[in-house]
């Protein structure tokens, strides 16, 4: 059973301070529920705290301040924590006028998850990926093709990402990180068919 101690609640806090003005994509949904999804699909897979921790702060240098912020949640959360957050980053630029294109980000994204043989890393990613999918599906469904024109990829890059890391989580050798493939899937099908 995992116990989540005074860590947990500190990143919850340290998210909400970062993510504070933030809101999901063109909605004024505050952006920290997403990380609280994010949290408690890796908890409900079976993560442990630093998986869950790693989960509440997995957009912060991507989002909010690169690698500045990734040093300071490893002096702060440690170097666990840190590689799993670095693992789910696209991008450590500070200002998000230097990040690359969206597409050579999301290729070598993939490369890394090919490559990682972090299955924490995975299990967050994939997590991610749910909850955002679970998301775009809801949204899908209530406002219309619309929706796509949120992403920077459109429709068609976003389920060419989602295809992708579907495969990659579904061959996994990490149980949970397979389960949550298994999740994902048929939402992706959905996705597809709208």
């Amino acid at each position: 059973m995992v116990v989540l101690s005074d860590r947990f609640a500190d990143a919850f806090a340290y998210a909400n301070a970062v993510h504070r003005n933030q809101r999901r994509k063109r909605t004024e949904i505050p952006y920290v529920s997403h990380l609280l999804a994010v949290a408690s699909i890796v908890l409900e897979a079976g993560g442990d705290e630093d998986e869950a921790i790693a989960a509440l702060l997995h957009d912060a240098p991507e989002d909010q301040g690169g690698h500045p912020q990734l040093e300071q949640i490893r002096g702060r959360f440690g170097d666990r924590v840190a590689a799993i957050v670095e693992g789910c980053s696209d991008s450590l630029e500070v200002e998000p006028w230097a990040k690359e294109e969206w597409r050579v980000r999301k290729e070598r994204y993939h490369d890394h998850a090919r490559q990682t043989t972090d299955s924490s890393v995975l299990l967050v990613s994939a997590a991610d990926k749910l909850h955002n999918a679970r998301a775009t599906l809801a949204d899908l469904q209530r406002v219309g093709p619309g929706v796509w024109d949120r992403f920077t990829g459109g429709r068609e890059g976003t389920l060419w990402n989602y295809e992708t890391l579907l495969a990659l989580y579904a061959d996994s050798v990490d149980p949970r990180v397979r389960q949550l493939a298994a999740e994902l899937g048929p939402i992706v099908k959905a996705l597809e068919e709208h």
